[in-house]
């Protein structure tokens, strides 16, 4: 019995035993079965690539196009951490749930942590130097043609001047104007020194980063004196997802700016009342009234199409994109076409890590004409609105004046922009092949070729015409053919050697060592010739030709050595120093050396500002010397003059003669930079800005010292290194960043000032350009900025003979009362020369940026304001509408000019004195500054809604650019660019000189962005 009750109690025992091995396996099995799945986001949508691991183990994933991953195999008490660039890593537990959705936060210090410097990159937290990053979003947000054009008020001390020419460059100068030469920046796309960003997508644009100091661009010598725009384009991510992006718009652009001119009726007695002229041609009867103007411009449709698709493994990455630009221009048979490609792809096997970087482009543009030194709305001034703009009975189909039967002689702009054609086509390929080779852990050998290959054709075909049958005044008797064309092909090698290591988890080294080797080649053919007998081709003959062709070579050798070193990120130093050689200088100076140091104090690591609210607070200091040998070719060597003829037993004999003298001491302008700034950061980040201010110093400045003629010297003058500039400013970076809630927003100001000093011009007195009506309206002198403008100044109208007579000395027959009053700065009687003074600056005191984003739910709203102050334009466009040498059409102004005494004090009578209209005077002086919005774009992200199925992003947005302005300015747009020539002091001498320029439209666009 008792032994039956022990079996019993231990059959029992063995049974719970066995329920609770059972329990506990179930519990582990299911432990080892759970499935998580879940979708990740941020708050612009879902986040492909994010990486899901279960903490402590090596079991991950990654989520896909649409933000979603599953994974397996996860116990129900594990944690799953959740890690993206950019983006803070969130640990999320699990406790038990098969479906967890997680919303990413942006990790602001991060995304801002790594910027790329001059070979290489550094931690923000690291910079010592002054640089300006303007990254891909705040690209995109602006819909333009060129990259150039985004930048506009992005960074502070970048002064970017635009014109509404389609394909047109920009102006871009960086801390003002440091030389009477070429200032613009060297361009730097990915590693490859590029000629200019008109052939880059922006939307293949990752960042671009400006560097503006001696410790940034020091390390490229000869090449950084004004300054440096870094491109680093997009690349693919590892993530082992294929990602396509697509952003595409359309839309329109306009504009309605115009100068208010006399209609038929106003200008026949214009005519007739101010210089006793009828005009008796059969059309000045009719009841015609053109508005050449309205003529002239247009609403132009403009279009855009990018497409991206990147991806990448464990130890590969690549992005291939492709994209297409049509822009009609605001006028009338202007516009620029685009088709660009390109391929950027990494590799990695073990220590070995290669890739390359490919870009192909081809441009066309159609640019604005000029006849007769003329704009096309000097022309569209100038003439009378009583002539139609078609006629078919003329050889060519349009109407112009006759000098004879119309009394004036302005050409007839329709058929001065559309008779014909101007066609300038450019292709290039800019791209490098590289290689980088871990030798030990921290030690890097890395070689890159680096390939600009550019071609551009650049052809002109005006066909013959007759405007007046009756005066034939503007004709030719011909067809007119003009091609040229240019190959660029420029080759960098560059091999480093660079080596970084941590300290005792303190100290922090970084050395680089480079050689490089440029070698460039230009080839440029001009060719023009006549076809008297037929429109119809289209090519050059021997006919009244001329063929010229140049080929110019240029080599640049150059070494360099840096050292970084900082202790915790709390106590910074950096120093350069580079070696450059340079064809373009003699022997005797062929060589430059360019040293850098620069020093930073993290003061928010020291231990008294721990519990502040600082999270940065970083005062750095920079000093270094940086070079510029962006001159002509050849400027050292002696040079020769063909066709010169030599009186030989009293015949002329055809031979040739020295031209220029030789100069071998010829060497480098150098820029000596100073920089202090002061980065902050507040409230974990919230408030950010950046405090600087710079001196530079330039010297040896090449230039032209007259020769005496005794010597017999053709060229008249030798180049030097003579001139010395002084620039100064300051720059504030302020911004406010709140990205909490449902409604985040973000508002970010920059500005900068800029003030430069000519300090020596050698034996020159003064240096003079910008040509108008055989005056010169710009200057160079020591003591003034460069390229001020210098004339009279104007003290009213003379109203009567005794005026005339208290200020001017008998003999200056030709003012009398209408006449401008001019001030005699010295008292000596007499209006000349010497009255002459500084009448204007054409380079802003300040430039300034606002940047405004708001996001609500599914809507995101971006303002962006530009604008400059303390700048003067020299409007030439007065001369036309209010100075009236001679008949021609004018502005509404002139019916309130000067008949007699008391009628006008601003405008004066017709046909006076010829200083009225011919000496440079700041009368045709404005204030040039202005506020222009920019920009602004309404945004909408459709999420959870069917289209989610297909696409992980899809945006709509409208957009309006340049809608409004605000400026005292009386011409059409306050922004001078598109001057006359494209390269070097001769563009500079043209800084701010409205010569009835291509106003920049207005536009509205409608545009989409998908992911998928």
């Amino acid at each position: 019995m008792i032994e039956l009750l022990i079996k019993q109690v231990l059959f029992v025992k063995k049974k719970q035993l066995l329920l609770a091995l059972l329990c506990v396996s179930t519990v582990t099995l299911s432990a080892q079965d759970i499935t998580v799945s879940g979708n990740v986001s941020d708050a612009n949508g879902p986040l492909p690539g994010v990486s899901v691991v279960v903490s402590g183990t090596t079991n991950g994933t990654a989520t896909d196009f649409d933000g979603n991953y599953t994974i397996s195999n996860v116990a129900s008490n594990a944690t799953l951490s959740f890690s993206y660039i950019g983006y803070l890593a969130q640990d999320v537990p699990v406790n038990g749930r098969t479906s967890l959705d997680v919303t990413m936060t942006e990790d602001l210090e991060q995304l801002d942590e790594v910027v790329v410097v001059g070979y290489g990159t550094q931690s923000r937290a690291e910079v010592t130097g002054a640089i300006a990053t303007v990254g891909a979003e705040e690209l995109s947000a602006l819909p333009v043609a060129s990259a150039e054009q985004a930048l506009q008020g992005r960074a502070a001390g970048v002064s970017i001047i635009n014109t509404g020419s389609p394909g047109t460059a920009p102006v871009v100068r960086i801390r003002g104007l440091g030389t009477m030469n070429n200032n613009d920046p060297l361009y730097v796309i990915d590693g490859v020194i590029a000629g200019g960003l008109g052939d880059l997508n922006p939307g293949d644009i990752e960042s671009i980063n400006i560097l503006k100091d001696a410790s940034t661009t020091a390390i490229y010598g000869s090449l950084g004196s004004n300054g440096v725009v870094m491109v680093t384009t997009k690349k693919g991510t590892r993530s082992g997802k294929t990602v396509v992006n697509v952003d595409a718009y359309t839309g329109i652009q306009y504009s309605n700016q115009r100068f208010d001119l006399l209609n038929a009726q106003q200008y026949l007695q214009f005519a007739n009342d101010a210089f006793g002229v009828v005009p008796t041609s059969p059309l000045s009867s009719s009841a015609n009234d053109t508005d050449f103007q309205d003529a002239l411009f247009q609403t132009g449709i403009m279009q855009k199409v990018d497409l991206g698709i990147s991806g990448g493994g464990e130890n590969s990455n690549f992005r291939f994109s492709a994209g297409y630009l049509d822009q009609e221009g605001a006028i009338i048979e202007t516009g620029f076409e685009r088709f660009s490609f390109r391929a950027n792809s990494n590799f990695t096997v073990g220590r070995f890590n290669f890739g390359e970087t490919l870009a192909v482009s081809f441009n066309k543009q159609n640019p604005e004409r000029n006849l007769g030194a003329r704009s096309l709305l000097e022309h569209a001034i100038k003439i009378p609105p009583y002539l139609p703009i078609y006629n078919e009975n003329n050889l060519g189909g349009f109407q112009g004046p006759s000098s004879g039967l119309d009394g004036q002689d302005a050409e007839n702009p329709v058929r001065v922009q559309t008779l014909g054609e101007q066609i300038n086509k450019n292709s290039s390929i800019i791209g490098s092949i590289f290689g980088e080779f871990e030798v030990i852990d921290g030690l890097k050998f890395k070689s890159q070729v680096g390939l600009e290959y550019r071609n551009f054709n650049n052809n002109t075909f005006r066909p013959s015409y007759n405007d007046d049958s009756e005066g034939a005044t503007h004709s030719s008797t011909f067809a007119a053919i003009t091609k040229n064309s240019g190959l660029r092909k420029s080759i960098i090698l560059t091999n480093s050697l660079n080596y970084s290591t941590t300290f005792n988890n303190l100290h922090n080294l970084e050395v680089l060592v480079l050689a490089e080797k440029q070698e460039t080649v230009d080839d440029i053919l001009n060719s023009n010739s006549q076809n008297p007998i037929t429109d119809d081709v289209n090519q050059v003959s021997n006919t009244a030709s001329f063929l010229q062709s140049t080929t110019n070579e240029y080599n640049r050798i150059g070494y360099l050595g840096r050292v970084n070193y900082n202790y915790d990120e709390k106590y910074i130093f950096a120093a350069s120093l580079r070696r450059d050689a340079s064809s373009r200088f003699g022997s005797n100076n062929r060589w430059g050396t360019f040293p850098s140091l620069a020093a930073g104090w993290n003061i928010a690591k020291e231990d008294f500002l721990t519990d502040t609210s600082f999270s940065t607070l970083k005062l750095r200091g920079s000093w270094g010397i940086t070079g510029n040998d962006r001159i002509g070719d050849y400027q050292y060597s002696a040079t020769l003059l063909a066709d010169f003829f030599y009186p030989i037993a009293g015949v002329e004999a055809v031979g040739t003669t020295p031209f220029g003298l030789a100069n071998p001491d010829l060497k480098w302008e150098e820029t000596t930079m100073i920089n202090v700034g002061l980065d902050f950061a507040l409230l974990d980040n919230k408030i950010t800005g950046a405090l600087e201010y710079y001196n530079n110093t330039s010297d040896d400045l090449l230039m032209s010292r007259p020769l005496p003629p005794a010597l017999g010297i053709p060229a008249g003058s030798i180049t030097e290194n003579v001139g010395s500039v002084d620039t100064q400013g300051f720059e504030l970076t302020l911004g406010y960043n709140d990205y909490e809630g449902d409604f985040t927003w973000s508002a970010n100001l920059n500005l900068g000032t800029s003030s430069n000093e000519v300090k020596s011009l050698g034996q020159n007195e003064s240096l003079a350009g910008g040509s108008f009506e055989a005056q010169q309206i710009s200057r160079i002198e020591v003591g003034e900025p460069l390229f001020f403008f210098y004339g009279f100044v104007t003290d009213g109208i003379y109203q009567t003979q005794a005026e005339v007579d208290a200020v001017l000395t008998p003999g200056q027959t030709t003012v009398g009362p209408g006449d401008i009053r001019f001030i005699d700065q010295n008292g000596d009687g007499q209006i000349n020369a010497d009255d002459r003074v500084k009448i204007g600056n054409p380079y802003p005191d300040v430039t300034y940026g606002l940047n405004l984003n708001g996001n609500y739910k599914q809507w995101d709203l971006n303002m962006f304001i530009s604008g400059v102050a303390g700048v003067d334009v020299y409007n030439t466009n007065i001369y036309d509408l209010e100075g009236m040498p001679r008949l021609f059409n004018a502005g509404t102004n002139v019916l309130n000019r000067w008949t007699g005494p008391g009628t006008s004090n601003t405008v004066p009578r017709a046909g006076g004195a010829p200083q009225n209209f011919d000496a440079i005077s700041d009368r045709f002086v404005e204030d040039g500054s202005y506020t222009r919005l920019k920009n602004i774009t309404l945004g909408y992200t459709l999420n959870n809604t069917a289209i989610d199925e297909y696409f992980s992003k899809f945006r709509i947005y409208i957009s309006g650019q340049n809608l409004i302005t605000i400026s005292d300015y009386s011409g059409l747009d306050p922004e001078i660019g598109n001057p006359l020539t494209n390269q070097g002091g001769a563009r500079s001498f043209e800084l701010g000189i409205d010569r009835g320029n291509y106003p920049q439209p207005k536009s509205l666009l409608l545009g989409v962005q998908l992911t998928f």
